[in-house]
């Protein structure tokens, strides 16, 4: 059922042209968080995505991330998808993640 929820809330944002959001959890203790940023921005900037850096080091930030079930950083997520928990990635994988995970709710979408 929340697959449904989310592939309906899905076509509904296409048809509004609403765009997606490409989400990086940093905390500042984290040394590899400006990287994992860096190659975020990139990612959001070529698939025409929006961008965000979630500080868990807020109040606001860290529940946030605990609804996604986040505990370490860097964390990524597209929407409330997480891709990426407690880890760099490259940027090629980060983009052939979030190229995956578009198409496949682009499918899933056109069907409904």
């Amino acid at each position: 059922m929340e697959d449904f929820k989310k592939l309906s809330s899905l076509k509904i944002m296409f048809e509004r042209g609403e765009h997606m959001e490409l989400k990086v959890f940093t905390l500042p203790t984290c040394a590899v968080c400006p990287t994992a940023k860096i190659v975020a921005r990139e990612v959001a900037e070529k698939f025409g995505i929006s961008f965000r850096e979630v500080n868990m080091a807020t109040e606001e930030g860290f529940k946030e991330g605990l609804a996604l079930e986040i505990v370490g950083t860097p964390s990524i997520a597209l929407d409330d998808e997480v891709i990426v928990r407690g880890r760099l990635v490259s940027k090629e994988r980060l983009e052939e993640e979030v190229a995956n995970r578009i198409e496949k709710w682009r499918r899933r979408a056109s069907v409904e």
